[in-house]
């Protein structure tokens, strides 16, 4: 019941978020098929897969959203979509509706206090990605992208 308390809010405000917060963003000009039409290694096509996999659609102006998905490891299921706002707070990511969902996602499922600190510690500990516009890395290779924003600091090569 908890749950369900939190999924209604997040669709009765999703729409609203994308008004207000994402006004001057644009939609991307890719749909689910077009991105398993990617190189099989490209973020682009693993994020075809994820969309497959899970039976999700692209919600327009929210697309990044989902890559934060891929590169974070942070599942669907929506403990982890409150322990992937912690991650973003620890990005750097600050605005009304990820503080309300932090907020709201520690009262109503405390529970998961442990995985939502891990989480901010993990943004911390990562390139700041949170702002980026993913679209235009949807032709590079996943694995070299994603471990770019898992690493904080380029090593030094003597």
């Amino acid at each position: 019941m908890r749950v369900q308390f939190l999924v209604f809010v997040y669709n009765k405000t999703q729409k609203l978020y994308r008004k207000y917060f994402k006004k001057k963003k644009r939609q991307w000009q890719f749909n689910e098929k077009q991105l398993l039409e990617f190189r099989k290694d490209s973020l682009g096509r693993k994020l075809g897969e994820f969309y497959k996999k899970h039976g999700f659609t692209m919600i327009p102006k929210m697309e990044n959203h989902d890559v934060h998905h891929l590169i974070t490891g942070c599942g669907t299921n929506f403990e982890d979509e409150i322990a992937m706002q912690f991650l973003l707070l620890g990005n750097g990511k600050l605005n009304a509706h990820l503080l309300a969902a932090i907020i709201l996602g520690a009262v109503i499922l405390p529970e998961y206090t442990k995985m939502y600190i891990k989480a901010y510690r993990k943004g911390q500990n990562m390139r700041v990605f949170h702002h980026l516009d993913f679209e235009e890395l949807l032709w590079q290779n996943f694995e070299q992208v994603k471990n770019f924003f898992e690493q904080k600091q380029t090593p030094v090569l003597y």
